[in-house]
């Protein structure tokens, strides 16, 4: 059965790093779109990165500080984020997609940038 399960999520002050990992099973992602979102409480699910092939897309506000990589050896991506912000606090999620395939969504995992 395939899956992407989620990890390194955690508190951490204003000003710090975290490094999200997803490991996905079941099949090879190596083809797949993959991506991170999250979403705030009281707010819409919003695409953060996304890696295809060797193409990287970001949204505006984590431009610079976040980066998206992806080992199809290992079926992992990651999103490493630095100067983290308030604001970046959410539940993130990592995500799989290929045309005509379904899609594939974490359980989620939740980052708190807080004093």
């Amino acid at each position: 059965q395939e899956q992407l399960v989620e990890s390194g999520g955690g508190l951490v002050q204003p000003g710090g790093s975290l490094t999200l990992s997803c490991a996905a099973s079941g099949r090879a992602f190596s083809t797949y779109l993959m991506a991170w979102y999250r979403q705030a409480p009281g707010k819409q699910r919003e695409l953060v990165a996304q890696i295809t092939g060797g193409s990287t897309k970001y949204t505006d506000s984590v431009k610079g500080r976040f980066t998206i990589s992806r080992d199809n050896a290992k079926n992992t991506v990651s999103l490493q984020m630095n100067s983290l912000k308030p604001e970046d606090t959410a539940v993130y999620y990592c995500y799989a997609s290929q045309l005509f395939s379904r899609d594939y969504w974490g359980q989620g995992t939740q980052v708190t940038v807080s004093f």
